[in-house]
């Protein structure tokens, strides 16, 4: 997934624990609650993207970060490329629909697509597929657990409270 030059860190997060790798051409992953270290992740092995990626997340979780500034090198179809590339422009504390991203997209048929995408989305928190809400308003499946979806909104919402 990561391919053979990949490295990782650790980090404990307000989330818990968090996993971040990385390629020489950037970010690839950012996996939460990892119960074990993967050998897809490569070895645990500082990198200027991976300190970058470390600190930059420790920024947004203490609320003093709202836009991630780093290379990112997921792995992914091209369709899922454009959906995750879309979920950046999400403003930080706003949430949009699956329909609405579908659309942004130039195909509101491809809602189920999109969903499927933003499931698959390697990089979480920093590609902020956590952003992404139910037609109804509702909080709908997360990779991480809806518990952790519902955190980051509450930080994002300004509500620290909530989230620590």
């Amino acid at each position: 997934m990561n391919g053979l030059n990949a490295r990782h860190l650790t980090m404990d997060s307000p989330l818990g624990l968090l996993a971040v790798s990385a390629t020489e051409e950037g970010l690839t992953c950012v996996n939460m609650g990892p119960e074990e270290i993967k050998d897809a992740w490569g070895p645990q092995e500082s990198t200027p993207v991976l300190e970058a990626a470390v600190e930059q997340l420790g920024a947004y979780f203490a609320g003093d970060l709202k836009e991630f500034d780093l290379p990112l090198a997921a792995v992914g179809t091209p369709f899922q490329q454009r959906v995750w590339a879309q979920l950046t422009q999400i403003p930080y504390g706003e949430t949009w629909s699956y329909l609405e991203v579908a659309k942004r997209l130039g195909d509101a048929k491809a809602v189920r697509a999109v969903g499927l995408a933003n499931g698959r989305n390697p990089i979480a928190i920093i590609v902020p597929c956590h952003r992404v809400i139910g037609a109804n308003g509702k909080l709908t499946g997360y990779a991480g657990g809806l518990w952790r979806k519902e955190r980051l909104l509450s930080l994002e919402r300004g509500e620290p409270a909530l989230f620590a």
